[in-house]
């Protein structure tokens, strides 16, 4: 299994949207990036990430699973763009700020530190696993 960022305007989509559509899921729809369309291209089945809000709030705040491998982006007739589908699996216990993933040795490296603005990110399992530490913390 292989780890993801979500990035998303709470604005524009939010968690409390993402868990209301329950086991359907929704398209993780919308993304004109051909780096956050690659790494999308990469996901299984079964993947996980971390949803996190951008803006004012620059927070992970929940889990969500892959459950539809990499297709073409319904809210586009341009067959360059493609999109997964995702479905909530849990919201963390407090949410993580980006200013604590900064400050975080650990996660240094973590490329929501290296290049904050990519919607779609892999996320490695020391990182996975430094981020929901800090969350139980």
């Amino acid at each position: 299994m292989a780890y993801w960022l979500f990035k998303s305007e709470p604005s524009t989509w939010s968690w409390d949207q993402q868990v209301a559509k329950g086991d359907s899921g929704e398209e993780w729809d919308g993304v004109r990036n051909y780096q956050a369309r690659n790494f999308m291209r990469q996901m299984a089945v079964g993947d996980q990430g971390f949803f996190y809000h951008s803006q004012k709030e620059k927070a992970v705040v929940g889990i969500v699973e892959v459950i539809a491998e990499s297709h073409p982006d319904s809210t586009t007739d341009d067959d360059r763009w493609e999109c997964v589908d995702i479905k909530a699996v849990r919201a963390l216990k407090s949410p993580v700020t980006l200013d604590q993933i900064k400050t975080d040795p650990r996660l240094e490296e973590m490329v929501l530190v290296k290049n904050s603005r990519l919607s779609v990110q892999p996320v490695t399992d020391q990182e996975w696993d430094v981020v929901l530490g800090l969350s139980d913390s």
